[in-house]
């Protein structure tokens, strides 16, 4: 499927795709083998192609057992390159004055997505979670920080055809063992 996209947009990918391949030259990527972690397909993001609003819910304190969310709106917008090898969306979160980029690479010979998370607060290109789909499921892993502190970072993203997905973003201290969801988006395609 090809998706014409606005040329500010457009300059807009171009530049973060050529910002975070000169951040990531000097500094290799740890990254499971492929039997280590889900796989996917290539379509594994068609689905979710166009435009979308989302509740978004980020935890107030993490790791003390908080209870307290922060709920605040957003808008994404999905779009696919290079017959689907490719994909990229922005969100927009207007009462916080921030946005994000997601750029997603689909390793062929791997079979997994590598998804790279970009912020306008410091323009940095995080480490990519790594993963891909069964059915209706997602499951993305990858190592961060937090607060300076190394931690795993897993995604779930749930599709819920026609018009819903979930996502659900957890972070783990000990390797793992156990996880603390700090941040959830429920979306709804915008018709």
């Amino acid at each position: 499927m090809t998706k014409l996209i606005r040329p500010a947009r457009r300059d807009l990918l171009t530049g973060a795709l050529l910002a975070g391949g000169l951040g990531l030259a000097g500094r290799a990527i740890a990254a499971p083998a492929a039997a280590d972690g889900p796989t996917g397909d290539i379509h594994d993001f068609d689905y979710h192609v166009g435009r979308w609003t989302a509740v978004q819910r980020r935890l107030k304190q993490r790791w003390v057992g908080s209870k307290a969310w922060d709920e605040f709106p957003s808008t994404t917008t999905y779009t696919q390159y290079l017959d689907g090898l490719v994909s990229a969306d922005q969100t927009d979160f207007p009462t916080k004055g921030w946005a994000g980029l997601t750029v997603r690479t689909f390793q062929r010979e791997r079979r997994q997505w590598f998804i790279y998370w970009i912020n306008s607060r410091d323009g940095v290109m995080g480490t990519p979670v790594i993963g891909g789909y069964r059915g209706n499921v997602g499951l993305f892993y990858g190592d961060d920080t937090d607060d300076g502190i190394p931690v795993k970072a897993r995604f779930i993203r749930t599709k819920q055809p026609p018009d819903r997905e979930r996502w659900e973003q957890a972070f783990s201290r000990d390797g793992g063992a156990t996880w603390e969801t700090n941040w959830t988006a429920d979306f709804t395609r915008v018709r």
